[in-house]
Formats: C-alpha cells, structure tokens, sequence
C-alpha cells in the first residue's frame, strides 16, 4: 500500500526563501529518502497557448496571472529543492493569443526558424511535451516547422495517418507515440543510479472535427483509452520503469467512453501491464489538486489523485506549475512508486480582489522572445477602422451584446456577398455568434473592453479569439429554434416568486452560447432546459424559446434559412443538435477575424450597438444573480432589454448583479 502525504506549502516554501536570503526547504520525500529510494519531481506545464511574456496582448498592458516567464522561476525553485525533476509541458503551446497569430499569419516559418514559445522552452530545458487540440489550427505543415526547432521530443500515440492503421505501427504515426527517456537519479544516500522513464502523449479525437479543414484526408485518430493499452505494454517491454502519461485531455467520466474528448480518468484506470504510474493532464483549464473538483467522481483531491493515479493539471497560460512528487525505491534492478504527492503552484494571488504576483519573471526566458514581443506589439496596435460606441463583454451571458453583435454583423455581411450568384441567394441570412471572453474560468478580468475611437488588429482578436474559419449552414426554422434551444442551457431554471436565484450554469460554456441574429425571441426561465452541455436531450418536452419571429411574424417551421456560423459549430463542435457537416452548404477560406477586419475597413466606422433581439420572458417576483467583471458598472445603463443593478461583490474578484425578470 502507497502512503499519500501532503505537500509541504507553498507560502512556507516562499517565506523560507525570502527570510533566510535562499534558504531551500527539502520537500518530506527528498529529506526521508533512504539508499534504495530516490525523490522524483515531475514538473508540468500546460496550455501555455503562446503565453511567454506576462503580458495580455488584447488589453496592451502587463498581466500578473500569466506568463511562461513567470512559471520559470518557480521551475527554477523546483529544481533547487529537488534534485532528481523532469519538466515537461502538456500541449496547446502553439495557438491563443496574438503573438501566435502574428507568427502564423504575418511573419511565417520558413525552414529553420525559431517560434518564440520553443525558444523559450528550450531556454528552460523541456524533456518532452506532447501536442494538445490547438497545435493544428494553422496546419500540419506550420506545426511541424515549429516542432523541428525544439530540443527535445514530443510524443503523441493516437494521432495517425492512415484511416486502417493498427494502433502498434511506428510507419503509420506523425511523431513517436511515446518516449523512454533513460536518466540517472540520487538515492538518499547521494548514490547514483539509472532508470528509464516513459513518456507517453494523448490528444483528443475531436480534433478531426475541429480543425477538419487541415486534417481530413491527411491525418486520424484513436480513442485515446485504446491507444494506452495498445502502446503501454510495448513501453514496458523495452524496460520503462515508470510510465508518465501527457494527457491533453480533462478529467471525463470515470468510466469508459469511446473516443471521449476527456478521457483522463479513465486514463488514469487502466489496471495490469498497461497501467499508468502517474499522469499530467490539461485542455480543461483548470487547477488540479484544487477546490473546482471537490466531490468529482474518481477524483481525490485531498491526495491529488484520479483513479489512485497521481495526477496534476497546472491551469493554463504559465498561471500554475503542476507538481507530483514521487518516491521511488528500487525492487531489484526496477524502480517502484511508494508514495506521491500533487500539488499545482500557482504564479499569483488574489489579495483585495487583485491579482498580486507571488514572483517575478525569468529574464533569460523574456529575453529568447523578446524581439518578437516587440513585432507582436506593432501589430497588434494596427489601426484598421474606428468605432462609434464601446465594444464589451460584460454582459453578453444576460443581454443583446455589442461583442456579439458586430461579429453577426460581419458574418452576415460576408456570407450574403459570398452566396449572391449561388442558389442559395433568395435565403435569409441569420447569423450565430457567441461570447468568447466572458469570465468565467478567465477571471473576473477576462472580458472584452474596447473604447470608442480606433480599432486594432488587437481589438478584433480580442473579440474573436479563435482562428476559425467561416462557415453557412442551411437550417429550417424548427431546427433554428432547437438550435437556440441547445444555446438557453446556459441558464438554470428559474421559480416563479423567488429572490436571488442564481441564473448561469457554470458547467455551460461560453463559446456554446450562440445568440442567433436576423430573428427576436425570448428565453423562458421558467422552462427547464431542453438540452444538457453535451446536446443530450433532458427535457425534450421543453420550449424555454419563446415568440420567435422573423421579420415581426411568428417564424415558419418550415422556411429555409442559411446560419452564418464558424468551422467549429458546423463541424459539430458543442454537440448542437442538428448541426452536422452534412447541413454545410458553404465553407470559407477566410478566418472569422479576417472577416471582421474587412467588414471595420469597407465601413470605416462600425456602429456596434446591440438590438435587443433577445431578452428574458417576464417573471412575477423573480430575481436571479450573476456575475461579471469589476468594470461592467462602467456600461450597465447601455445595457438594453433588461433591468439589472448591482447586488455587491462576488467571489475571487467578480462583481455580482440582480435581474428582475
């Protein structure tokens, strides 16, 4: 049996250093390691999406909560208290914020050249990463330029290029399914001795979905369950000692599903030969072991682990470091796990609902990218048009949102001119867009905020975060109001005559709350929702959408309508119902971005103000709470359709509001 002990804490580990001038506090293992054990720190980060510089590129300001710079000097801490570590990175490196864009799409990568978050990983010595979701939203070739400039390996098992392939076929893999990297570790005795320690990487099958566009005809994958159990006995036999899988998958269902987006505990519960002995996950954007998966099936997050594995998940853009610790002791010529503890380390603090930084960044690794920093800067202060009224987020979850609008507004524009000679050019135009920047797991910071005046390339990507591409499908008006149906399960139900209810689900996110623009409706709260976050159908008696029209007529079931939309709704990314590739009658070649700036240059001043097409069916004596950023108070009474005041501060930075329905 394994003894679990906590890890020694943080604040004691920051005050050690602090009052003795760089004292190092030994974590418990290293200090009570014998001569046949040996302390092992695996140090993971994950979903950096190109976050080097502690900088947010949208606001053009620094930013405390983020930055691989920053995460660096707690690596550097790590590796002063232990001295056996290994520093790996989980995926999604490659994608998410302008800097990565401005590389994609501005400078490029020809042969030879560097990207800067592999310059700064392999600053900081990286052993091994494996690919997350976001690496192939620029394309296999791209990627692969990127991946040649690192020194060191990346492992992914169930990505493949043949449709038929085995799971057990080298020929038929991109990269190396997995990695046995063979190290020299320290016993307590200060002996040293080898072993082999594999790397094996995951990505979710839904990639094919999400980024059809570069990996149809070109690339597959596997569940990733299956993949495990196909690849980890092999790892065995050509002598892993300990097997580490990089999960860039979130924690899942505790038992199996096929081909599961996340997959992590089910990872995790593999028995016998093909068992894991630890596990680093992501994708998620969250911080395990921590207070947001208290109670999750499968999960201790007392011990941190899932499914008895240890495990971590280390937020996302540089915000944590993730930590398992494992001690070892040798069974003959093999290494076994005796004990474990997990622990994500985070870069800052909130103190007075400001994020307060626990250390500073790593000079040397700011230093790799600066040059491009500088570039990113100049091109995202870019100039392309101007706005008349300010462009914010606050409250795009409760009401007709200007974000929201002016993207329906240049889908709409742009689908329209595309489909002009076609047959589909006697159709209405609806278009789907949703908030992107909305809080939430973000912070109570993470929302859009552009001022009335210029607008810039960093203003645009600040509206729409993703590189998408356009996309139009063709829906009846049934399948319109199922699809806005999917959309209202956004918000909980609500009872008549009862006070300060709390309005959103935190579980539905934000990017699957399509507000659909070209037709008006209410949502009835009262109503439970039709559909769960997954589109499965809880409810299916359930009309929450309500007075539905177009053109100030009840809408036809039966009319056909083309839905302005993005690559990843029409390829079924959120599982709305009914939205199939089969139902897409026309794909883009430009981004939703790249339509957006067009849009501010052919009108030159953009009038972003939102219509209140949808709003919230009255409710007698019903008041419902929500929360947003700090600044929302700033823009409340543009706020249409709806009657909101403030309800006093919420939790971890947020402000709360009050709706009377």
């Amino acid at each position: 049996m394994s003894l679990t002990l906590h890890p020694i804490s943080r604040r004691t580990f920051m005050a050690g250093t602090a009052a003795t001038g760089g004292m190092i506090m030994l974590h418990p293992f290293a200090a009570r390691a014998e001569a046949n054990q040996a302390h092992l720190r695996l140090m993971e980060t994950t979903d950096l999406h190109v976050h080097v510089f502690p900088y947010d590129y949208y606001a053009d300001k620094p930013n405390d909560t983020m930055g691989l710079a920053r995460t660096a000097t707690i690596i550097d801490q790590i590796r002063a208290e232990a001295g056996n570590s290994m520093l790996i990175d989980n995926g999604d490196f490659l994608q998410g914020n302008p800097m990565g864009d401005y590389i994609a799409y501005e400078r490029g990568m020809k042969d030879g050249d560097m990207h800067p978050v592999i310059a700064a990983m392999n600053t900081l010595g990286y052993e091994c990463s494996t690919l997350g979701n976001h690496e192939f939203n620029y394309g296999l070739d791209f990627m692969f330029k990127v991946l040649d400039g690192a020194n060191f390996p990346f492992v992914c098992a169930n990505l493949t290029k043949g449709q038929l392939a085995a799971y057990a076929r080298d020929d038929d893999l991109f990269i190396k399914p997995y990695v046995i990297l063979e190290k020299t570790i320290e016993d307590g005795a200060g002996n040293a001795h080898p072993i082999k320690v594999g790397l094996i990487g995951f990505v979710p099958p839904q990639i094919m979905t999400w980024d059809s566009r570069h990996l149809t005809g070109k690339a597959m994958t596997r569940d990733i369950v299956r993949t495990a159990e196909a690849w980890v006995p092999q790892m065995r036999e050509e002598g892993a000692d300990i097997v580490i899988a990089l999960s860039h998958s979130g924690m899942g269902e505790a038992g199996y599903v096929e081909n599961a987006e996340n997959a992590s505990i089910a990872l995790a519960g593999i028995d016998g030969i093909d068992a894991i002995d630890a596990i680093v996950t992501g994708h998620s954007h969250l911080d395990f072991p921590g207070p947001k998966f208290d109670g999750v099936a499968g999960v201790d997050n007392a011990s941190g682990t899932i499914a008895g594995k240890p495990a971590v998940m280390g937020g996302f853009w540089g915000s944590h470091l993730g930590l398992i610790d494992l001690m070892l002791e040798r069974d003959g010529n093999q290494w076994k796990v005796t004990a474990t503890t997990s622990e994500a380390r985070p870069i800052f603090e909130r103190v007075d609902r400001k994020a307060e930084p626990l250390v500073e960044s790593k000079a040397e690794v700011e230093d790799s990218v600066r040059e491009l920093h500088e570039a990113t800067l100049k091109y995202v202060r870019t100039a392309v048009g101007k706005t008349s009224a300010p462009l914010h987020s606050y409250f795009a979850l409760v009401a007709d949102d200007p974000s929201v609008q002016i993207v329906s507004q240049a889908q709409t524009w742009y689908i329209a001119d595309m489909l002009k000679e076609t047959e589909y050019r006697d159709l209405a135009v609806l278009s789907a867009a949703a908030p992107f920047k909305a809080g939430g797991r973000g912070g109570p910071d993470y929302y859009t905020d552009v001022p009335a005046g210029d607008v810039a390339i960093k203003h645009v990507a600040d509206l729409y975060l993703y590189p998408n591409t356009v996309q139009a499908v063709l829906f009846t008006g049934a399948e319109v109001k199922d699809w806005l149906e999917m959309s209202a399960g956004m918000f909980n139900q609500v009872e008549p005559g009862k006070a300060d209810q709390p309005l959103i689900n935190p579980d539905f996110p934000s990017y699957n709350f399509d507000v659909i623009d070209g037709v008006t409706y209410r949502i009835d709260l009262a109503q439970p929702p039709k559909y769960d976050s997954k589109g499965n159908a809880i409810n299916p008696d359930s009309n929450r959408i309500a007075d539905l029209m177009f053109e100030g007529k009840p809408i036809d079931p039966a009319a056909r309508f083309v839905v302005a939309t993005n690559n990843y709704r029409g390829g079924g990314g959120g599982n709305f119902p009914g939205i199939e590739p089969s139902k897409v009658i026309f794909q883009a070649p430009d981004t939703n971005r790249d339509v957006i700036v067009r849009y501010i240059v052919e009108q030159g001043t953009i009038n972003p103000s939102a219509d209140a097409n949808w709003s919230f069916a009255p409710m007698d004596g019903a008041t419902v709470l929500f929360e947003t950023g700090p600044k929302a108070k700033d823009f409340i009474a543009d706020v249409k359709g709806v009657a909101i005041e403030p309800a006093g501060e919420g939790a971890d930075g947020f402000a709360q509001y009050r709706i009377t329905l």
